[in-house]
């Protein structure tokens, strides 16, 4: 990619579902070569969760575009060496097993380290590469759980509820994991020495819930679902329904805005009542409800317009992808017959593009061997013992 701020730098990824691919998926986008490693089975897993009528996901192709594949069995001495060969040239390395795996492939950091003194290697997993629970197996709702994120998520009197975004899985294994590479990365160019980036999924979760561990600090509580100003405890920073059962997202909860919105709803009277709490906040909440739910989402999405308050639309994710603002922004785009969503972040003197599709198993693996110096006939070889 032209301008792209990580080319040449080269990543090896053994990982396979959402974490480490969406990792990955970051540094390929920024222009990074990212090869993706699979085995002979079944590879990425990822390719057969709600696949088409092609046999691939959605979530596949989305997670693993710009990237290149190569299959490869690491657990015979050849497909090791292979590995070795490349992780000698590569700059990062990114895996997701559980702590000892990669070892005992003797692939891991201290074996790849000696032999690349300027290597990221980057292992991410549900609890880090120590502690009690290192060995635990985990998933997304486990690591919000245990971090005391998951117990403030829900309503007032309700269970804890389920998110729908992998708060885990996405804030933890991915945009921690490029924060860590990105940064060792950085010190590797100075000091050509590489680092071990341990990320533990439940620690960078715990280590962003902060509003609760503020409260804890400070009156010795943690507030009760649902009670928090911030999960609905103000009545100015709440989700009010209206008449068609659709929603709104309000959240005038500086003095300025409050003021504004209870001037555009002719309702000076509530001014006083800003950042209520308590009983008052409760009645001060049904009010406003009363108010939302005399019109349609329409009505209030063109009512709001023009009334900068902090009052949008709860909109699905169809709705999401046709808002102007997003299309304006450049955020959705359409390759490899899909809808997807372009990075989040915009870099000048860099246009984004999808200059490749996810790749099939093993599609580009005569391509990256022959870059690393083996011979087609080296490369025949390999793929008659099944290494590739």
């Amino acid at each position: 990619m032209s301008g792209a701020p990580l080319r040449g730098v080269r990543v090896l990824d053994l990982t396979r579902l959402l974490p480490g691919p969406v990792a990955t998926l970051h540094l390929a986008d920024l222009g990074a070569d990212v090869v993706k490693i699979e085995d002979h089975g079944a590879g990425d897993y990822a390719r057969l969760l709600g696949a088409g009528p092609d046999g691939v996901s959605a979530f596949y192709r989305s997670v693993n575009r710009n990237k290149r594949g190569l299959r490869l069995d690491l657990k015979r001495p050849q497909g090791r060496e292979v590995f070795l060969r490349l992780a000698a040239a590569a700059d990062v390395v990114v895996e997701s097993f559980r702590p000892g795996v990669s070892d005992r492939l003797r692939i891991g950091y201290q074996d790849l380290q000696a032999l690349n003194p300027r290597l990221v290697y980057c292992a991410i997993t549900g609890y880090g590469q120590s502690g009690p629970l290192a060995m635990a197996a985990g998933h997304d709702l486990n690591y919000i759980g245990l971090a005391g994120v998951l117990d403030q998520i829900g309503v007032d009197g309700g269970p804890p509820a389920i998110p729908n975004l992998q708060i885990g899985d996405l804030l933890g294994g991915a945009m921690s994991a490029v924060m860590g590479i990105l940064a060792a990365l950085f010190d590797a160019q100075r000091s050509g020495q590489g680092r071990l980036v341990d990320v533990a999924m439940s620690e960078a979760v715990l280590a962003h819930n902060l509003f609760p561990m503020f409260a804890w600090q400070s009156t010795g509580a943690v507030p009760a679902r649902g009670a928090d100003a911030l999960t609905g405890g103000d009545p100015g920073y709440r989700v009010y329904g209206t008449a068609d059962r659709r929603y709104m997202a309000v959240a005038p909860l500086e003095k300025k805005f409050w003021d504004v919105f209870c001037d555009a709803l002719a309702r000076p009277d509530w001014k006083a009542s800003h950042a209520a709490r308590g009983a008052a906040a409760r009645a001060l909440a049904d009010e406003i409800a009363s108010v939302f739910s005399a019109h349609e989402q329409a009505y209030w999405v063109d009512f709001f317009a023009a009334i900068d308050c902090c009052v949008t639309p709860v909109l699905d994710v169809a709705e999401a992808l046709q808002h102007p603002h997003f299309r304006a922004r450049g955020m959705v785009l359409r390759a490899d017959g899909l809808t997807q969503y372009a990075p989040p972040v915009k870099l000048s003197g860099w246009v984004f593009a999808v200059e490749r599709a996810a790749p099939e198993r093993g599609e580009h693996s005569d391509e990256i061997l022959l870059e690393a110096g083996w011979s087609a006939a080296e490369i025949s070889g390999l793929r008659a013992a099944a290494i590739i």
